[in-house]
């Protein structure tokens, strides 16, 4: 994977300065395939403007967005945030060691599921990691550590526990998201003095105390 990514990025590089298109395929298997010659329909055009480049993307920048789908997927903008700083740091061209891509970190299988054409647009990727979110709370019945348990280590591994399962990346993970949410959360309602709404309690812990300390 390493190697492909890297002949990836200097492929990238070439048809930037050339100003050419460039269009990606990823298969089930996770391999990212470049061309500017498309030879299969299930090829998809990127976008490689100079600003889809920069390796960080700002709070401010990303808000917009990040209030929209919050909205149409009932989810508090700061869990979004949360999930996007322990997953990427804000960074669109992140890709973890398992393959996962962008900012929310999307699996190449789950981002087909979801109808994600592009994982490296920002747009594009937030959308299909918050419907993906409310898909696993709705699942776990709301119940927060769950869902981002399975968005770490996949929904048959909490349903085969029916708890956190015992992997310690994963607690940390839950315990990393939870700690940011409060963050966020407290940020946000500081600034705005927001109340929140019905439709917001189901992603929101009961307490301070469950997002320092996600139950075991």
């Amino acid at each position: 994977m390493a190697g492909l990514l890297t002949g990836g990025c200097l492929l990238l590089a070439a048809m930037t300065a050339a100003q050419a298109e460039i269009y990606q395929y990823i298969d089930a298997k996770g391999t990212i395939s470049l061309t500017n010659v498309p030879s299969d329909a299930r090829y998809r055009r990127i976008d490689i403007a100079p600003n889809r480049l920069r390796s960080t993307i700002s709070e401010q920048e990303l808000a917009p967005m990040i209030s929209r789908f919050s909205h149409q997927h009932q989810l508090h903008p700061a869990l979004i945030r949360a999930v996007i700083k322990a997953e990427s740091d804000f960074d669109p061209r992140a890709v973890s060691r398992a393959g996962a891509v962008g900012l929310m970190q999307l699996m190449p299988q789950t981002a087909l599921r979801l109808e994600v054409r592009d994982m490296y647009d920002p747009e594009d990727n937030i959308g299909g990691g918050t419907k993906y979110l409310r898909q696993l709370l709705d699942r776990f019945r709301g119940n927060l550590p769950l869902a981002l348990a399975a968005y770490n280590a996949g929904e048959h591994v909490v349903d085969r526990y029916r708890a956190l399962p015992p992997i310690e990346e994963t607690r940390q993970y839950v315990r990393k998201v939870l700690r940011y949410y409060r963050t966020f959360l407290m940020r946000d309602l500081a600034a705005t003095s927001h109340i929140i709404a019905p439709s917001e309690a189901a992603t929101l812990p009961h307490s301070l105390g469950l997002l320092a300390a996600p139950a075991q």
